[in-house]
């Protein structure tokens, strides 16, 4: 940390004066600086840096302090002291890391006095949030066309596909809703990761002749935020709620038999459902709804737990 011109110039004046005076200066007692406690700062989630106020006094027994000055002595990175001769300032742009901050403090006699103070700066605290339960109630697939309505409340499967049933084209939709009732309505999302697994034996969504969660040469699936409140022992395809295309992620069509989806970034999903905003939970359903294509997972009832639905959501307060 430099210090500026103006000031290194004053106080190499006021040295020099007081210095040409020494020989009537008779027992003057040093001055005493005392540059604080020792801190410890935060940067919080989004801003980068943080700032810290150093509070500095000086004393002097036989006469006054006239000049303080801050200056950097170490850390791991250039700091800025806003204002390096006043005894209390602030200092800006401080990384992750530890710092030493000098006072000196000089009396009207010339005579100088220091002392350091330590600020250790820490990165944002975060706390991972990790949701895989079992028998959630909140999971339902949903099936049906303009004539067709039908719900699977309770079910060992969830999913998205296009199918037929009696000869007539329906959609089978997935909605499910995890529990943030734990999360501080100001906390800040750094991230949110979702995981579903491959029912090893779905009802739903394959030809007889082999065992798929995956079918189809078009199952493109779309993981989309719902937009209204639904019940579960009351959802059926005609009052399903409403979804929304915004930050929706898009799973890309697969031909393998069967594909877990690891760790998918719906961060800015769960951000949509956090805070001030309300959740409803996710909305699957395939891009494009041509029979025969299905993308078929395990819900939280299914036996073994391993494959149930998880989220994990890396938050800071």
């Amino acid at each position: 940390m430099t210090l500026r011109p103006y000031l290194l110039l004053a106080l190499a004046s006021f040295l020099f004066l007081t210095s040409c005076q020494k020989e009537e200066i008779i027992n003057n007692k040093v001055p005493v600086a005392e540059a604080g406690e020792s801190q410890t700062v935060q940067i919080q989630e989004g801003v980068g840096t943080a700032t810290a106020t150093l509070t500095g006094t000086g004393a002097d027994a036989d006469g006054n302090v006239v000049a303080y000055m801050w200056s950097q002595v170490s850390g791991p990175g250039a700091s800025e002291i806003v204002n390096e001769g006043a005894p209390v300032t602030e200092v800006k742009g401080l990384i992750t890391g530890s710092y030493l901050f000098q006072l000196m403090v000089v009396d009207n006699d010339g005579a100088t006095g220091v002392d350091t103070v330590s600020v250790i700066v820490k990165g944002p605290e975060y706390i991972t949030l990790s949701l895989q339960p079992a028998d959630n109630p909140d999971e339902a697939i949903i099936f049906g066309n303009s004539s067709i309505n039908e719900t699977g409340a309770d079910t060992k499967e969830i999913g998205a596909a296009a199918w037929t049933k009696g000869g007539s084209p329906i959609a089978i939709r997935g909605i499910l809703k995890f529990n943030f009732s734990s999360i501080p309505s100001g906390a800040t999302i750094k991230s949110a990761k979702l995981s579903l697994y491959s029912h090893p034996a779905p009802i739903n969504g394959h030809q007889y002749e082999e065992v798929r969660a995956n079918y189809g040469s078009n199952n493109t699936m779309l993981i989309q935020k719902v937009t209204g409140a639904w019940d579960p022992q009351t959802l059926t395809f005609n009052n399903q709620p409403s979804s929304t295309t915004n930050n929706q992620v898009v799973i890309p069509s697969t031909d393998q038999a069967f594909l877990d989806l690891l760790d998918v970034d719906v961060t800015q999903l769960v951000k949509d459902m956090t805070g001030s905003n309300t959740n409803y939970g996710f909305f699957l359903r395939l891009q494009n709804e041509v029979y025969y294509n299905s993308r078929i997972f395990a819900t939280s009832q299914y036996s073994d737990a391993s494959k149930h639905p998880k989220l994990v959501i890396v938050y800071s307060n």
